[in-house]
């Protein structure tokens, strides 16, 4: 009886745009409850009624009782998808390659070791077939026997003195994308910049980059996808800063891996369970993880220069 009491007081206090609103949620289960089945069905229309509520709504999760809040997370999700696959609207596609040309590029590029996509392609062409470079590398056979180092190598080699960049999408509530870029320090695994936009240009990329690395702080490499976002502008900006950019193979996403899993981490234990409202939001959660991620790094790192010192010994350095 006290607990409705006090709902009923903190009641008056409520806008009338958010007593509306909790009062279409609380109809509308009890429609859904009032339905002729044992276990009453959501339509589409329930799902996206829920979707909308709960972008309008505060504490929305309160007010849910019918069904799970992450349920109607799933359900925002899954309105994303079909609206980008209604606004794509893909075409035919590419016609596909026919069994006895990939035979014959396979069948070229093992017999002429020394032979590129460019010769094949004039050799496919004299022959009548017409097909593009980048198709003809795609079906070429692969030399297993690497002329230098490896990737793995490479990094490893030189892991203390490289960063990774990366950009990964957002979707908000009411269907927008934000762009997120990463700058990761592969040294410690450290997220060391990052910032949202609505629209990532060449320019706003060289302007974090100079950002982040001013005066003598440059490192030597840098590790960056073929994204078109990173456009003649970015390169000088490398160029000025004295760093060395790597740029991975097409379709690799492997070799910029350490940006790939902190990216991932984030989508798995924050961003799939939550819808993101707006840009300002977003930066904030992205702050939030950030701080735990350092404060966490800074305590194993106490913790470990404890245990190395000894028990007999003063601790020498506070974490704090």
């Amino acid at each position: 009886m006290l607990k409705h009491m006090l709902n009923f007081l903190l009641s008056s206090f409520k806008t009338r745009q958010s007593l509306v609103l909790e009062n279409i949620a609380l109809r509308h289960q009890l429609d859904v409850l009032q339905r002729n089945a044992k276990r009453p069905r959501l339509k589409p229309n329930d799902r996206a009624l829920w979707a909308l509520l709960s972008r309008f709504l505060p504490n929305w999760r309160k007010h849910l009782t019918i069904v799970q809040p992450d349920t109607v997370v799933r359900w925002h999700r899954s309105g994303w998808r079909l609206y980008w696959r209604w606004k794509s609207k893909p075409g035919p596609g590419r016609p596909k390659v026919p069994l006895e040309v990939r035979a014959l590029i396979g069948t070229m590029s093992s017999e002429n070791r020394l032979w590129g996509a460019p010769r094949i392609h004039g050799e496919l062409l004299k022959l009548g077939y017409d097909i593009s470079e980048s198709t003809i590398a795609k079906y070429m056979l692969r030399n297993p026997d690497p002329s230098s180092q490896t990737w793995r190598t490479f990094i490893h080699n030189h892991m203390s003195e490289m960063v990774a960049i990366d950009f990964f999408t957002v979707h908000t509530a009411m269907f927008k994308t934000l762009y997120v870029f990463l700058i990761l320090s592969l040294d410690r695994r450290k997220t060391i910049h990052f910032n949202v936009t609505t629209n990532p240009t060449a320019d706003w990329t060289s302007l974090q980059l100079i950002q982040t690395f001013p005066f003598d702080t440059a490192p030597r490499f840098l590790i960056r996808d073929r994204d078109g976002i990173y456009g003649q502008q970015v390169v000088s900006t490398l160029k000025i800063l004295g760093i060395n950019q790597v740029v991975t193979s097409r379709r690799s996403p492997w070799q910029n891996g350490y940006c790939e899993r902190v990216i991932g981490s984030i989508r798995r234990e924050c961003l799939d369970h939550i819808i993101v409202l707006n840009e300002k939001l977003l930066r904030r959660i992205l702050k939030n993880i950030f701080l735990i991620t350092m404060s966490r790094g800074l305590i194993s790192g106490w913790r470990r220069m404890r245990l190395n010192q000894g028990p007999s010994k003063p601790l020498d350095l506070d974490p704090w």
